[in-house]
């Protein structure tokens, strides 16, 4: 790694805090409006005109709690957008970067976000063991505000659900949603907007697609698709088309298909992007799928962004 220059003066400070902030800012609503395949040209922007995120954490011990911070949280931003763009190696040394530089100024609440970030990766990559290790590291000696709590939860679910627990991830997304139901508190950490209704919908849904209860996860999962919110919610109709297959809803999955095909380049979610070419490839392994489903399901990969 390179080494980071020496901290400056007080305007220099000023400053360089002033642009991670601004370009915490900035990506964070690219994100949320184009996906993160359309954010990874800004992340290597940043990268090249902030030379911290390139530089050993233990060589920025002398910066101010602030400044380390605001690194930290970009750090953070850019491992979800590396994660959920598909640069999977790049997101686990942006999430260490990130834990590191949360631990150097105290910063526990992007420390957890981190974790909870990474449980997800992990999961997602086929590591549930991982995943779980890395949620049970976001407690602390006080309890979690609710919705924290209920995150934690979630990817719980999500982990034992692929180590093939069957009344454990149903317990887990169980109280997940007790704990929603709790509200918001002043204790919330900034970054908890986002865990909203629509959010727990999916998960919700989610882990029973993953469980393989279509009568459960398919209605979940259409109340979280249709929900307005940000751009890589796209998932969970991508995980509701995987539901529909799954109960053999060969109309229904015709009639999301001839919804999301005409749009499919311009989704920017790998994580999204892959879901959809798995399931177009399985509709079209499927005997028992009508010849029409099986064309929307070609129509669909062939729409899908490289």
């Amino acid at each position: 790694m390179t080494a980071a220059a020496p901290p400056g003066g007080a305007e220099e400070h000023d400053a360089a805090l002033r642009l991670a902030v601004r370009t915490i800012g900035r990506l964070v609503a690219l994100d949320a409006r184009q996906g993160a395949t359309a954010a990874v040209p800004a992340v290597r922007e940043a990268v090249r005109r902030i030379p911290e995120l390139s530089a050993d954490p233990r060589a920025l011990g002398a910066y101010g709690p602030d400044r380390l911070a605001a690194l930290a949280e970009l750090s953070e931003v850019i491992g979800w957008i590396l994660f959920d763009a598909g640069r999977y190696r790049g997101a686990r040394r942006m999430n260490a970067r990130a834990l590191a530089l949360a631990d150097l100024c105290g910063d526990r609440w992007t420390g957890r976000l981190v974790l909870l970030n990474h449980s997800m990766l992990t999961t997602h990559t086929g590591h549930p063991r991982a995943a779980l290790a890395a949620a049970a590291r976001v407690g602390g000696p006080r309890p979690l505000p609710a919705r924290v709590a209920g995150l934690v939860l979630i990817r719980q679910a999500h982990a034992t659900a692929l180590l093939g627990a069957r009344t454990e991830p149903l317990e887990l997304i169980s109280r997940a949603r007790s704990r929603f139901l709790d509200g918001v508190s002043r204790h919330d950490p900034h970054w908890a907007w986002w865990i909203d209704e629509a959010e727990l919908l999916g998960h919700e849904g989610w882990v029973q697609a993953r469980l393989r209860r279509w009568d459960r996860a398919v209605p979940l999962l259409h109340r979280a698709a249709t929900a307005p919110g940000p751009s890589y919610r796209h998932l969970f109709t991508a995980e509701l088309l995987s539901a529909l297959a799954g109960a053999g809803a060969w109309r229904e999955a015709e009639e999301l298909i001839a919804r999301v095909a005409p749009g499919a380049a311009a989704i920017g979610s790998v994580r999204t992007t892959e879901s959809l070419r798995r399931t177009a490839a399985a509709l079209l392994r499927a005997p028992a799928a009508p010849a029409a489903l099986r064309d929307a399901a070609a129509f669909l990969r062939e729409s899908l962004p490289a």
